[in-house]
């Protein structure tokens, strides 16, 4: 974490520029669990800021959409039915997330080239960003054990961070269902 808050992630373990953050992070607020990975971030607590490419390759930073509402959602795949219900649902309703100067970001580690589908087949209006390492997946505590069929397996729990123009979480969203997130999200924004 640098001087302004950032967690800078992509150095591997035993490189010269590698440090436990795990600290630094609990001073903030973020917990970090005994195996490694981090719980998911609570209400109230400073949103860690992260860099990542968008479809295009185009890097976002978070803390460049301070001053204004963001909405974080983390999605388990591309193109799936119930991601493409929940990323759908955001872009009929984004006249009022416009209205309300509101920036959506999707977050999934798929490539910017399976974005870029993704975003070109549904004409989705909003940035989805590339977390191809998982990183800030982990960092926000939604790379976990899942379980389907009765098999477990490690991916992404739908999840929806709201984040205020200073940069706090206001509301976390839990177990997202996808036909509901956006309107959820738009209560909790009135």
């Amino acid at each position: 974490m640098d001087g302004n808050g950032v967690v800078r992630v992509g150095v591997l373990p035993g490189h010269p520029l590698a440090v436990d953050i795990s600290a630094a992070l609990e001073n903030f607020g973020y917990n970090w669990t005994k195996s490694g990975g981090f719980r998911m971030l609570t209400e109230n607590t400073l949103a860690p800021d992260f860099s990542l490419p968008d479809e295009t390759g185009t890097l976002h930073q978070l803390s460049q959409y301070r001053g204004k509402y963001v909405v974080l959602y983390f999605y388990p795949k591309d193109d799936t039915p119930g991601c493409t219900t929940q990323a759908c649902r955001f872009k009929d309703d984004y006249s009022a997330y416009e209205k309300a100067e509101v920036v959506i970001l999707g977050v999934r580690p798929d490539s910017p080239q399976s974005h870029m589908k993704f975003k070109k087949k549904f004409m989705l209006p909003f940035t989805l960003l590339a977390d191809q390492e998982k990183q800030v997946c982990e960092l926000y505590g939604v790379w976990g054990k899942k379980k389907m069929f009765g098999k477990d397996y490690f991916g992404v729990k739908r999840t929806t961070f709201l984040i205020s123009p200073d940069g706090i979480i206001v509301k976390v969203f839990k177990n997202v269902k996808p036909a509901e997130n956006s309107t959820e999200i738009l209560a909790a924004l009135s």
